[in-house]
Protein backbone atom coordinates (compact mmCIF):
# COMPACT_ATOMS: atom_id res chain seq x y z
CA UNK A 1 0.00 0.00 0.00
CA UNK A 2 3.02 2.27 0.33
CA UNK A 3 3.16 2.76 -3.46
CA UNK A 4 -0.50 3.77 -3.55
CA UNK A 5 0.09 6.32 -0.80
CA UNK A 6 2.98 7.77 -2.80
CA UNK A 7 0.84 7.90 -5.93
CA UNK A 8 -1.95 9.68 -4.10
CA UNK A 9 0.54 12.14 -2.62
CA UNK A 10 2.01 12.85 -6.06
CA UNK A 11 -1.43 13.40 -7.58
CA UNK A 12 -2.42 15.74 -4.76
CA UNK A 13 0.82 17.68 -5.19
CA UNK A 14 0.09 18.07 -8.90
CA UNK A 15 -3.40 19.29 -8.00
CA UNK A 16 -1.98 21.81 -5.56
CA UNK A 17 0.46 23.07 -8.20
CA UNK A 18 -2.37 23.41 -10.67
CA UNK A 19 -4.41 25.40 -8.17
CA UNK A 20 -1.48 27.73 -7.55
CA UNK A 21 -1.03 28.22 -11.29
CA UNK A 22 -4.73 28.98 -11.74
CA UNK A 23 -4.60 31.49 -8.88
CA UNK A 24 -1.64 33.29 -10.45
CA UNK A 25 -3.25 33.45 -13.88
CA UNK A 26 -6.56 34.65 -12.43
CA UNK A 27 -4.72 37.39 -10.55
CA UNK A 28 -2.92 38.46 -13.71
CA UNK A 29 -6.14 38.48 -15.69
CA UNK A 30 -7.91 40.50 -12.98
CA UNK A 31 -5.07 43.03 -12.89
CA UNK A 32 -5.20 43.39 -16.67
CA UNK A 33 -8.97 43.94 -16.66
CA UNK A 34 -8.61 46.55 -13.93
CA UNK A 35 -5.86 48.35 -15.90
CA UNK A 36 -8.06 48.30 -18.99
CA UNK A 37 -10.87 49.83 -16.94
CA UNK A 38 -13.25 46.94 -17.60
CA UNK A 39 -13.79 46.10 -13.92
CA UNK A 40 -13.15 47.70 -10.53
CA UNK A 41 -10.33 46.40 -8.27
CA UNK A 42 -12.81 45.15 -5.66
CA UNK A 43 -14.77 43.36 -8.35
CA UNK A 44 -11.61 41.66 -9.65
CA UNK A 45 -10.69 40.52 -6.14
CA UNK A 46 -14.19 39.14 -5.58
CA UNK A 47 -14.15 37.23 -8.87
CA UNK A 48 -10.72 35.72 -8.17
CA UNK A 49 -11.76 34.69 -4.65
CA UNK A 50 -15.00 33.10 -5.88
CA UNK A 51 -13.23 31.13 -8.61
CA UNK A 52 -10.53 29.93 -6.21
CA UNK A 53 -13.16 28.89 -3.68
CA UNK A 54 -14.90 26.86 -6.38
CA UNK A 55 -11.61 25.31 -7.54
CA UNK A 56 -10.71 24.29 -3.98
CA UNK A 57 -14.16 22.80 -3.41
CA UNK A 58 -13.97 20.87 -6.67
CA UNK A 59 -10.42 19.73 -5.87
CA UNK A 60 -11.64 18.11 -2.64
CA UNK A 61 -14.31 16.24 -4.60
CA UNK A 62 -11.81 15.17 -7.25
CA UNK A 63 -9.36 13.97 -4.57
CA UNK A 64 -12.09 11.86 -2.96
CA UNK A 65 -13.04 10.33 -6.29
CA UNK A 66 -9.39 9.64 -7.15
CA UNK A 67 -8.86 7.85 -3.83
CA UNK A 68 -11.98 5.74 -4.34
CA UNK A 69 -10.90 4.86 -7.90
CA UNK A 70 -7.40 3.95 -6.77
CA UNK A 71 -8.77 1.72 -3.99
CA UNK A 72 -11.04 0.00 -6.51
CA UNK A 73 -8.17 -0.57 -8.95
CA UNK A 74 -5.90 -1.93 -6.21
CA UNK A 75 -8.68 -4.25 -5.05
CA UNK A 76 -9.35 -5.41 -8.61
CA UNK A 77 -5.71 -6.37 -9.16
CA UNK A 78 -5.58 -8.18 -5.84
CA UNK A 79 -3.56 -5.83 -3.64
CA UNK A 80 -4.64 -6.54 -0.06
CA UNK A 81 -5.86 -3.79 2.25
CA UNK A 82 -3.73 -2.90 5.27
CA UNK A 83 -6.36 -4.38 7.59
CA UNK A 84 -6.09 -7.72 5.74
CA UNK A 85 -2.31 -7.69 6.05
CA UNK A 86 -2.55 -6.87 9.76
CA UNK A 87 -5.03 -9.73 10.28
CA UNK A 88 -2.70 -12.18 8.53
CA UNK A 89 0.24 -10.99 10.64
CA UNK A 90 -1.80 -11.65 13.76
CA UNK A 91 -2.68 -15.12 12.56
CA UNK A 92 0.97 -15.85 11.76
CA UNK A 93 2.01 -14.65 15.23
CA UNK A 94 -0.58 -16.93 16.87
CA UNK A 95 0.53 -19.90 14.74
CA UNK A 96 4.19 -19.29 15.58
CA UNK A 97 3.28 -19.18 19.25
CA UNK A 98 1.38 -22.48 18.93
CA UNK A 99 4.33 -24.10 17.15
CA UNK A 100 6.71 -22.97 19.90
CA UNK A 101 4.33 -24.36 22.53
CA UNK A 102 4.16 -27.72 20.71
CA UNK A 103 7.96 -27.82 20.35
CA UNK A 104 8.38 -27.07 24.05
CA UNK A 105 5.93 -29.87 24.97
CA UNK A 106 7.91 -32.37 22.87
CA UNK A 107 11.14 -31.58 24.68
CA UNK A 108 9.70 -31.99 28.16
Amino acid sequence: MDNSSNLIQELLTIGLGTTTFVAEKLGEMGDRLVKEGKIEPDEAKTIVNEVLKKVNTDRGTVEDRMQKQLKTVLQDIGVPRQSEIDELRGRIDRLEHQVRDLENKQWR
